[in-house]
């Protein structure tokens, strides 16, 4: 090989080592960088019941979003805990907030909301009656009327109507569900539900959830893909190389 195709090639893998070692630096910051994110904003949960499928399994690991609960809107999935229904943490949808008259059902069985029928395509069984039950209620100010999306045995504000109609204080709210992280099987940004979006107020706007997701994803490929260069230069370089040439006598 002549001596500048070997500087070539020597100022070729100089290069691609710089490169390879960017890809590993910013690799590295996004990746690290969308954990901590997520550790700032959210806060992970194991849900144990089956009273929010099919949105969320039993034994998914949900990520909740930290907020007050006066930022929580219709529709949204929150994390709580209130006394009244036992103390420890509970996952459903809010499809009530203060001053709203939630009933269920009307003619064609759907949840109303002030007299607005609600379309919700995530129940367990949407064909379905959206309640087996029937109620009318006038949700408290500072409250908010919790459904499950699997209804049928969903211990929601249904089960506890004779106090407070059934609702929650906002300030039990711990955070609002934007994602389920495991199984990866089940690794998905949650929907906001547009049934609700009509209503005074509307849906909340998604949370950062995708965003660090990709973060860490590209952050991976990154890290892995830098990382790798090195043993496949100097494979291609064996490659091309070939046998020694017998030197001539």
């Amino acid at each position: 090989m002549s001596s500048s195709a070997t500087r070539g090639n020597s100022g070729q893998g100089r290069l691609g080592n710089i490169l390879s070692g960017v890809a590993v630096a910013l690799g590295c910051v996004l990746f690290l960088g969308g954990f901590a994110w997520a550790a700032v904003v959210y806060r992970p949960y194991t849900v144990p019941t089956d009273s929010m499928q099919p949105t969320v399994n039993p034994g998914d690991r949900v990520l909740a979003q930290r907020i007050d609960g006066d930022q929580a809107h219709r529709g949204d999935v929150v994390v709580f805990e209130d006394l009244a229904w036992g103390d420890v943490p509970m996952v459903k949808r809010v499809v009530g907030v203060g001053g709203d008259k939630v009933a269920c059902c009307d003619k064609q069985g759907r949840l109303t909301v002030d007299g607005k029928p609600i379309s919700e395509p995530y129940l367990e069984s949407p064909d379905k009656p959206a309640s087996p039950v029937g109620f009318s209620v006038t949700v408290p100010h500072g409250q908010l009327f919790m459904l499950g999306d699997n209804r049928a045995v969903s211990d929601d504000s249904r089960a506890h109507l004779g106090t407070d109609s059934g609702s929650v204080p906002t300030g039990s709210v711990m955070g609002r569900v934007d994602g389920t992280i495991w199984p990866l099987s089940r690794l998905r940004a949650l929907d906001r539900p547009s049934g609700f979006a009509a209503l005074p107020g509307g849906i909340s706007q998604p949370g950062p959830i995708t965003l660090i997701l990709y973060a860490v994803i590209v952050g991976v490929v990154l890290i892995f893909g830098g990382a790798a260069y090195g043993p496949i230069a100097r494979l291609r370089g064996r490659r091309r190389g070939g046998a020694p040439v017998a030197a001539r006598a």
